[in-house]
């Protein structure tokens, strides 16, 4: 995400070389990155910190448990730079505030990101939906929000009874339905776009996932248009002004 004067990244869950490659498409420079939020410590999300946080020495914005997770991960440590869970903070001229979601990991986080009047919902990783949750996300202009499996493609996977159990607990991921019973509760006549995100590969379809969220849109008889977060490539990018 960026202003004309702030950039950061969401999580670092790819190499360093494929986050330099992937901003060159957008016409951005590594070196311009200001500052990494990290929701949580799994593996999908901090691949690149080795690189940008403690070769680069771009800051790292982490909880104080998340922190110590990735301390126990890397052999180097990232410049972190603490906030406390539910607290609002300012970079730049951003205003972050993070939450508190449903996942197997140590404290993990969602962000809504405000600047010049707009709102940003980021909310990814999570089982369950808690009424924390949909409060955070209300009146926000973009969401970028999961739709990580359909259950019926999950329990037909060839992936391990455990894997399984985990990602249709409540500290897994939202499913199709999940996430467009999440956009239910958030919406309003405002919202503009919606990015689908965190896609599993095995267990879900991009065609799958637009067609339940479109279907829920033409319920609430939205004009929001969605799009998918590939994991592949760049997806589309979003003007806020």
């Amino acid at each position: 995400m960026g202003t004309a004067t702030t950039k950061i990244l969401i999580d670092a869950g790819m190499s360093a070389k494929l986050i330099r490659d992937r901003l060159h498409t957008i016409g951005v420079a590594l070196e311009e990155i200001d500052a990494i939020l990290i929701t949580h410590e799994h593996a999908d999300h901090i691949q690149a910190l080795d690189i940008l946080g403690c070769k680069m020495g771009i800051p790292v914005f982490a909880n104080s448990e998340t922190a110590k997770a990735i301390y126990g991960i890397l052999n180097e440590r990232p410049k972190f730079k603490i906030f406390s869970t539910g607290e609002a903070f300012e970079f730049g001229d951003l205003e972050i505030h993070s939450f508190s979601v449903q996942h197997d990991a140590m404290d993990p986080v969602a962000f809504t990101i405000c600047t010049s009047g707009k709102k940003l919902g980021f909310c990814t990783d999570l089982g369950f939906v808690t009424t924390l949750v949909s409060r955070q996300l209300q009146d926000c202009d973009y969401l970028y929000i999961e739709a990580n499996h359909d259950p019926s493609m999950v329990y037909a996977s060839p992936r391990s009874e455990k894997y399984k159990k985990r990602v249709l607990s409540r500290l897994g991921h939202l499913s199709n339905e999940q996430c467009a019973k999440l956009i239910e509760l958030v919406y309003h006549i405002d919202l503009k776009h919606i990015h689908l995100a965190h896609l599993s590969s095995e267990c879900n379809a991009p065609e799958l996932a637009l067609k339940i969220i479109g279907e829920k849109l033409r319920l609430l008889q939205s004009t929001a248009e969605v799009s998918i977060a590939f994991q592949d490539k760049v997806s589309k990018p979003i003007i806020f002004f």
